[in-house]
């Protein structure tokens, strides 16, 4: 039976359909493709997908919590599934490059939710191309935009997400990715919490990781002195580069010795991400009126609890001695802040007035982070403190571009 091809407009880009599965090249030529799917709503009024552009499989990889546990590479595994259809508000994304995050592992052991029972998706941000679109969806979107999105299910080579959940991008970079999760904690945060007032003095530990980096840069725009905690001397020389008025590499230098020596005067802000001991001494070294932001305790995020020793019992005199207070940030909670954040971090982006560094693993030892199964290492790589700037896989290589009819 010969195919029939119909052509479809969303208002900006024809689309062209294939009856049977087949691209428009395969049905002149009479010449099947091997690997491509049939996933067309034959009245062709539910969902379009790109079979000339993409080449989209009929299965592709995805992780999956199957046990909870804050191992990573024991509560995860890496499984083979059809690829989604998307549903009438949906995209569906052919991810290129997805982001990792110091709480993929609570994610995992079940901490945010205890409701949610394995199995279930991970990964909580990624960055692609659209090779597929819901009828709705159509009204704001084409195949071969580019977008990005937060939010669950995105350690997968293909990700259906909701239009309300996707941000346009003006191309697939994966700087672009830093700023969903890491930048807009780091935004709101001190923007919501932080209350900076210019010449005050901001502390920021694991100021070189994926959030650090940008509470630097925004302290420092604010007009105030940065402190910023570090691992090694090629770190501290990045915090210089970004702004960081005294980079302080904690295995070369004693860190409660110099706030107490350099900054007798106290803290005024904190931007904490670390917990334990280091989450003490921040205590210990706020100033009158000083606001401490917990943004999370990476130190304790492997162990069972899910939470570093903390001498606390003396905490309310310490907090009222001071008239001080510590504040807690969880994203989740400052969804109503995430549309402003993002749009004024890309545009300072693009102005080059942010700096959003990416480590992809090239100084790794198997290597850069390539592939879906590189997520494990990659998780490895960040809780090892190897990472300089935000942790980002690269699923996929860039699509080989097609001769449109």
């Amino acid at each position: 039976m010969s195919s029939l091809l119909r052509p479809l407009r969303d208002g900006r880009r024809a689309l062209t359909v294939l009856r049977g599965g087949r691209t428009a090249a395969a049905a002149l030529s009479g010449v099947h493709p091997v690997s491509r799917r049939c996933i067309i709503d034959m009245s062709y009024s539910a969902h379009f997908m790109d079979f000339n552009g993409s080449s989209i499989p009929s299965s592709m990889k995805k992780l999956v919590v199957n046990k909870l546990s804050p191992n990573f590479r024991e509560a995860v595994s890496t499984q083979t599934v059809a690829v989604p259809t998307p549903g009438d508000a949906d995209l569906l994304v052919r991810n290129r490059f997805v982001g990792i995050n110091a709480s993929d592992i609570n994610y995992s052991a079940g901490r945010y939710d205890p409701s949610v029972k394995p199995p279930f998706d991970t990964g909580f941000e990624g960055i692609g191309e659209v090779v597929g679109l819901g009828l709705g969806a159509s009204s704001s979107h084409t195949v071969g935009d580019t977008v990005a999105y937060f939010g669950s299910g995105a350690f997968a080579e293909y990700t259906v997400v909701p239009v309300k959940e996707s941000v346009p991008v003006p191309a697939v970079k994966p700087e672009f990715l830093a700023l969903l999760v890491s930048g807009a904690t780091a935004y709101i945060a001190l923007k919501r919490l932080g209350d900076l007032v210019k010449g005050e003095t901001v502390l920021v530990t694991a100021a070189a990781g994926g959030t650090g980096q940008f509470a630097v840069q925004f302290a420092k725009q604010a007009g105030c002195h940065v402190i910023g905690t570090c691992s090694s001397n090629e770190k501290a020389g990045y915090l210089k580069s970004i702004g960081c008025d005294r980079p302080i590499n904690y295995t070369t230098e004693d860190l409660a010795k110099t706030l107490r020596n350099e900054y007798p005067q106290g803290i005024d802000v904190v931007y904490e991400s670390v917990g334990g001991s280091v989450l003490e001494l921040a205590v210990n070294s706020l100033a009158k009126k000083g606001r401490l932001i917990v943004i999370g305790f990476i130190s304790g995020y492997q162990t069972a609890s899910g939470i570093s020793p903390f001498r606390g019992g003396t905490l309310p005199v310490k907090l009222l001695q001071k008239s001080a207070s510590i504040r807690g940030f969880f994203l989740p909670h400052f969804l109503s802040d995430y549309r402003e954040a993002l749009g004024s971090m890309m545009q300072m982006y693009a102005k080059g007035k942010l700096v959003c560094e990416v480590d992809c693993g090239d100084l790794a030892q198997e290597g850069r982070f390539v592939g879906l199964e590189s997520v494990f290492r990659a998780v490895d790589y960040m809780y090892a403190g190897k990472n300089l700037g935000k942790v980002v896989v690269e699923v996929a290589p860039p699509p080989v571009s097609s001769s449109k009819l």
